[in-house]
């Protein structure tokens, strides 16, 4: 099989661009053509805004490039990750014209919600949800910028209307059950709609002695930072936190009792991490659609104690693979930290509850079956049609 990936990189490397490299490699590792598609958001830095507002509705160049792709290439299929804002939908248009599936990774809210996380002034907001986005031109929700939001919104709209996100994409891939309901609710179809974990290769487990509890993550709201730094203030754990990652939060934990700051890690040096904590801490407080770092915690063994809070608690089972404490309740983590810690024989069974759920749903061998499976799925679809 043949396929062309499709990939708009951001100007902050993150878990999506990860998870895009992860599924080339894996496919290519099992034998198939890989071609790839990407631009780079740090692009935008020289373009003028009429230009960028253009090209977030319709990219000429996405079309004439894909075009041209599609006849040198020749793929059975394109997938698509992230488009916004230089690929644009003009992607599926591309491809279907030339009567080729798409398969789209639904790795954020862009479509439902113009700042993609569905969170305003530090709580869930789904004002916009299963209508057009205006309210986010009002509320700034893009980059905090009323022109730019209304731009974006611009883009849904148009898109909408002349139903490129209906008809043009063949499947689309939500990362859970919870983000699939989402994604309906929001006006996508619900038949072409199927679910799709992120995944890691961690064959092996981490074995050794465990101790410590662990973050890592983007040191920024909506991962919660201000709600761990007053959970650990009013906690009377003894252990120590350490804390991978860097952002504009950061100096929220900076003088906190107990917490080992270790700043941006490389992979092999998180997994490093993982191996010696007793369990992560994810105190997310917007809708979660899969990160990354769940997964590798559960590679490593490491139970995770979470927010209550969308996908978080389907992906966590209370009790069993994690704890799960009420959303943006500092008291109710600091209990539930202290309870990790007080208990370590429980702790370490749901460590290996963790990994015997990532052997059975999270690992490269089983992500590739279920990505194979959708891909014939859409080109049969097409070809039908």
């Amino acid at each position: 099989m043949r396929i062309l990936i499709s990939h708009n990189g951001y100007q902050h490397r993150g878990g999506e661009d990860t998870v895009v490299e992860a599924e080339i490699l894996n496919l290519r590792t099992h034998g198939h053509e890989v071609e790839t598609y990407t631009r780079d958001n740090h692009d935008v830095a020289s373009m003028s805004w009429p230009s960028i507002a253009y090209q977030t509705v319709w990219a000429r160049k996405t079309v004439d490039d894909v075009s041209l792709l599609i006849d040198r290439f020749q793929p059975d299929l394109i997938h698509s990750h992230n488009t916004f804002p230089l690929i644009s939908p003009s992607l599926y248009w591309a491809a279907w014209r030339k009567r080729i599936p798409v398969v789209q990774t639904l790795h954020n809210f862009r479509m439902l919600c113009l700042n993609a996380i569905f969170l305003r002034e530090g709580g869930v907001c789904e004002s916009c949800l299963g209508r057009l986005p205006w309210r986010g031109v009002m509320y700034r929700c893009y980059r905090g910028s009323a022109m730019a939001s209304g731009a974006l919104l611009g883009s849904i709209a148009i898109h909408r209307a002349i139903g490129t996100f209906r008809d043009k994409v063949t499947r689309y891939i939500a990362l859970n059950e919870f983000c699939r309901q989402k994604f309906i609710a929001g006006g996508l179809p619900a038949e072409r709609i199927v679910v799709k974990p992120n995944f890691v290769d961690f064959p092996e487990q981490p074995s050794g002695q465990r101790a410590g509890l662990l973050f890592v993550g983007r040191l920024s709201r909506e991962k919660g930072i201000d709600l761990l730094a007053r959970a650990w203030a009013c906690s009377s754990v003894s252990t120590t936190l350490s804390v991978a990652g860097s952002g504009p939060e950061g100096n929220l934990l900076n003088g906190l009792a107990r917490v080992n700051l270790l700043g941006p890690l490389l992979m092999e040096d998180v997994r490093l991490a993982m191996g010696r904590a007793s369990a992560l801490v994810l105190p997310s407080i917007w809708y979660e659609n899969f990160p990354r770092t769940l997964v590798e915690a559960y590679g490593s063994g490491l139970p995770v104690i979470a927010s209550r809070l969308g996908a978080l608690g389907e992906l966590v089972e209370d009790g069993v693979s994690g704890l799960l404490f009420n959303p943006n309740d500092a008291r109710d983590l600091a209990s539930k930290m202290e309870w990790a810690i007080g208990n370590s024989e429980q702790l370490a069974k749901m460590g290996r509850n963790a990994r015997a759920k990532y052997e059975s749903d999270f690992t490269a061998e089983r992500n590739y079956a279920q990505t194979i499976a959708i891909y014939r799925d859409a080109i049969s679809d097409v070809e039908v049609r």
